[in-house]
Formats: structure tokens, C-alpha cells, sequence
């Protein structure tokens, strides 16, 4: 039988395997170097190659992205949707969107595959298209969190997917101890996603954790 600190210990080795199972090439790899020099931030290894399987097993052909980064993330979606797919990215930082679409060039990403929203996402979701899309991925701070989560439901088709990234913030949101009110915020948003009818929803625990919620057939 395993002990509870020996469960510890292979939850951490777990982890850690996760993100190195992996190894990122030359294109991703600048794309993270130019997140740390603007200090955008960026997911793990583990974390986007889920993201690219979600992408892939949906042969996702429209996806909206909230939180562009440097273009990691997009890096990782773009591998997996269908050649055809377009990918609408939103961040308000025109200088990640510069880094993004250097990302972008060094991928070979012909330019008609992505649309890049140099907003507040608050201006722009209103404006796409309801039940449009295949994957709704929500990079955001927690703030901002809720309202980006409703919108994004809203814009899924039935049998698309949210993908809500950083959903743990690194551990804090299991923590009781952690009383702020960023984590509370955090809290909040997946519980209502966890009782929202229209969803059927999944925590997993790579990187610093990604919520999956399918958008049911029936709601």
C-alpha cells in the first residue's frame, strides 16, 4: 500500500514527467523566451500538448483564444486544429501580438489561419458569434475570469470545448489556507462551472492545471 507521503511524492514525479514527456522544438522554445522577455505568460509543455490533442480530437476549425501571450499557446492549437481552422486571438498587448506573429512566421502559419484582436476581450466577445466555435481556450487573470468563462460558453457549439488554462494557480485553489481574492475568485468560477447544466466539465491536473468543459448536446 502507498503512503500519503509517498503519494505526495509520486504525484510530483508524476508531474514532472508530464511536462518533460515532451520536448519542445526551436520554434516554441523562442516563442517562450520572448514571453519571459515581456513577461507574457506562458504554459508548460504538458499543458499545450493537451491543448493540441483537444484541438486535434475536435478537428477544431474555429477557435477563440483569450490571452495571447506570445503565441505559445497558439503555437500549440494551431498544430492540432485542421489545416483549414482559423484561430482568433485576443490580447490587448500589441506587443504580444508582435511576438505572436513572429511565432507565427517562423511556424510557417499562412496568414489567413489566424485573426489576431489587439482589444480588451470585453469589447470583442460580444461581438463573435454565438454557438460558432469548436474550443474556447481562457488564459486571464482572475479578476476577469467569470465574464470571460460566460462568454465563452456562449460561444461554443453543442459538443465544443472551454478550456479554461492555470485553473489551479500552481496548487493555491486546492490550498484552504490560500484566503486571497484572486483565488477565491478562481474558486467561484469553477464551482459554477461545475454546476452549470449546460456543461459537462473535467479538472485536469497538468501543469498548473486546465479545466475541460464539454458544451452539452442536449442544453
Amino acid at each position: 500500500m502507498t503512503t500519503e507521503a509517498g503519494a505526495h511524492e509520486d504525484r510530483g514525479a508524476a508531474w514532472a514527467f508530464s511536462e518533460t514527456y515532451l520536448v519542445e522544438d526551436a520554434t516554441l522554445l523562442r516563442a517562450r523566451e520572448r514571453g519571459v522577455e515581456l513577461g507574457a505568460p506562458t504554459v508548460g509543455t504538458a499543458t499545450g500538448s493537451l491543448l493540441q490533442v483537444v484541438a486535434g480530437a475536435l478537428q477544431a476549425r474555429a477557435v477563440v483564444e483569450i490571452g495571447t501571450g506570445s503565441g505559445v499557446v497558439s503555437l500549440w492549437l494551431l498544430r492540432g486544429m485542421a489545416p483549414d481552422g482559423v484561430l482568433t486571438t485576443i490580447d490587448p498587448d500589441v506587443a504580444h501580438h508582435r511576438a505572436a506573429k513572429t511565432a507565427f512566421a517562423e511556424e510557417g502559419v499562412e496568414p489567413h489561419r489566424t485573426r489576431t484582436i489587439s482589444r480588451p476581450a470585453t469589447d470583442v466577445l460580444p461581438r463573435l458569434a454565438d454557438a460558432a466555435y469548436d474550443l474556447v481556450v481562457v488564459t486571464a487573470e482572475p479578476h476577469t475570469l467569470a465574464a470571460y468563462v460566460d462568454a465563452a460558453v456562449r460561444l461554443l457549439r453543442p459538443g465544443g470545448v472551454l478550456a479554461m488554462v492555470d485553473s489551479l494557480l500552481a496548487g493555491r485553489v486546492v490550498d484552504p489556507t490560500w484566503r486571497d481574492h484572486e483565488t477565491a475568485a478562481v474558486r467561484r468560477v469553477l464551482w459554477a462551472l461545475r454546476e452549470d447544466a449546460r456543461l459537462a466539465p473535467a479538472m485536469v491536473p497538468v501543469g498548473d492545471g486546465v479545466l475541460l468543459a464539454v458544451r452539452r448536446h442536449d442544453a
